[in-house]
């Protein structure tokens, strides 16, 4: 399914049409648009499911869960917008008697204009037609065009048609959602003048790709790109000799979680040399395998599973590697992969840092056996970006030096648990220094909004041509900052 270049033309013409429009309408107007699709796609939860099933082969249960995540978010940005503080309304009154003497000033974030999103394949709902960047595109005030992914193109057609039936029915302005199929239209979209920013969530290779096309514009635009991710785990001698059991077996339910593609996948796990903790792991391994699952189950896309495939390869061929659970060949197995644990030591992994610090999107980890504390901090020094980074410690264990040398790398460090699983909150950070993402914001959680928004400051402004956020009576009855004081309606 390929959109024309017409009809992209068409589309991205709307959006820009549809801007002003979105950009003057009342944040209580908006919520009312995102409540609105949150109720059709639950409405037609089975129908989206089935379809996502027989494309995705992710599973009903898990799929109904992800359109209620979606939902969800789609109604906790309506609730942000309706309180107002997105905005970040500032007002600084005019003092002719400071030194120097201060003009009234008045400042708002306002929307950056029409938005172009890029599903991903792994998250067909939450990251997808009407997920997140979507959700937060439209809170902010910016009209949207999708790229849809080639993974799920029937489940994104109609995610598509109830998204645009129901902003129609809520009352949006025609060009407020569109939506384009095809790699071609993805590139011509990010090229097009209409579109003021764009979000991403894919392959470092795509998203740089594109990166590189936003740049390239005659009027760059800001391309939020989630990307590669290899989230490192830390467990502290401490805590492998009092929870060496459950923290293998947290792994690999963590790892193999969605047969390993999710962003936050634990790729590297620095343990403690003679812990026994590589006994331990393949252990709770074994003992899934007992439990019946031993098949190698269907990745997404044939694109994916002979990208896991290759990589896996690679990793495994470094000298000093082993392969302590599965297959590190498994090209001629169809699109369905397996489970496989890796392991080295400290030197090996420093020695091939290109192949064995890089994303394997997939089902494997790789176990870096560390015989002292130096040697832990030196291997963390080499782990480029990350969404996350674990770590799983005791009390009175020393983390001061690791949780800095993580801060530096990830954008969320998690004290114990596993980082497969991303709140949609207020407080979420779904975001890292390069290669995690093209920038310091998040894409998940309600301050995703700020990517799609830019300050404007009003000074000795007439107060008719004021935005309502910044009139003095304050109609909207939202948070401000006043003279430097934080005032709460």
């Amino acid at each position: 399914m390929t959109t024309a270049p017409q009809e992209i033309e068409t589309i991205a013409l709307a959006a820009a049409t549809a801007a002003p429009l979105l950009a003057g309408t009342p944040a209580s107007d908006r919520a009312v648009w995102l409540r609105a699709i949150a109720d059709e796609l639950d409405a037609n939860t089975d129908e989206l499911v089935a379809i996502a099933d027989k494309e995705t082969h992710l599973g009903v249960a898990r799929l109904t869960g992800e359109v209620g995540r979606t939902t969800g978010q789609l109604r906790l940005f309506a609730t942000a917008i309706e309180e107002g503080a997105y905005a970040e309304a500032i007002i600084d009154h005019a003092a002719p008697g400071a030194t120097p003497p201060r003009p009234d000033l008045r400042r708002m974030l306002r929307p950056l204009g029409p938005v172009a999103v890029f599903s991903a394949s792994n998250f067909p709902f939450a990251f997808s037609v009407a997920g997140g960047d979507t959700a937060s595109a439209l809170a902010a005030g910016c009209p949207v065009v999708v790229k849809a992914h080639g993974a799920h193109e029937e489940l994104s057609h109609r995610t598509a048609e109830l998204v645009a039936s129901a902003l129609q029915a809520a009352g949006a302005p025609d060009g407020t959602f569109g939506i384009v199929f095809g790699r071609e239209a993805g590139q011509r979209l990010v090229q097009h003048p209409a579109i003021k920013a764009a979000g991403f969530t894919g392959s470092v290779a795509g998203g740089r790709a594109l990166y590189d096309l936003a740049g390239a514009r005659p009027d760059p635009i800001p391309f939020y790109g989630e990307l590669g991710s290899i989230n490192p785990v830390v467990v502290t001698r401490a805590a492998a000799e009092q929870r060496l059991a459950e923290l293998a077996a947290g792994l690999v339910g963590s790892f193999t979680l969605g047969v390993g593609q999710y962003c936050t996948k634990p790729g590297l796990v620095f343990v403690p040399a003679a812990s026994g903790f590589d006994d331990a792991v393949v252990a709770a391994l074994q003992a899934r395998a007992d439990a019946g699952n031993t098949n190698a189950e269907q990745m997404l896309t044939p694109g994916m599973a002979e990208a896991f495939a290759a990589g896996l390869s690679g990793i495994a061929a470094v000298p000093g590697v082993d392969v302590l659970w599965g297959s590190s060949a498994q090209q001629n197995d169809g699109d369905a992969r397996a489970a496989v644990l890796l392991a080295t030591d400290v030197p090996t992994a420093l020695g091939a840092e290109d192949v064995l610090f890089e994303e394997c999107f997939g089902p494997v980890t790789l176990l870096i056996r560390y015989r002292d504390e130096d040697e832990l901090r030196q291997a963390l020094a080499g782990v480029e970006g990350s969404l996350t980074g674990t770590i799983h410690a005791q009390p009175g264990d020393d983390l001061a030096q690791i949780v800095a040398l993580l801060a530096d790398r990830v954008g969320r460090i998690l004290f114990g648990g596993w980082p497969t699983g991303v709140a949609v909150t207020w407080s979420q950070q779904h975001g890292g220094p390069w290669p995690a993402t093209t920038s310091t914001h998040t894409s998940v959680g309600v301050t995703a909004m700020r990517r799609f928004q830019r300050p404007i400051a009003f000074q000795d402004a007439p107060a008719e041509v004021l935005p309502a956020e910044l009139r003095e009576d304050n109609p909207l009855r939202i948070p401000r900052r006043v003279d430097g004081v934080l005032m709460v309606p």
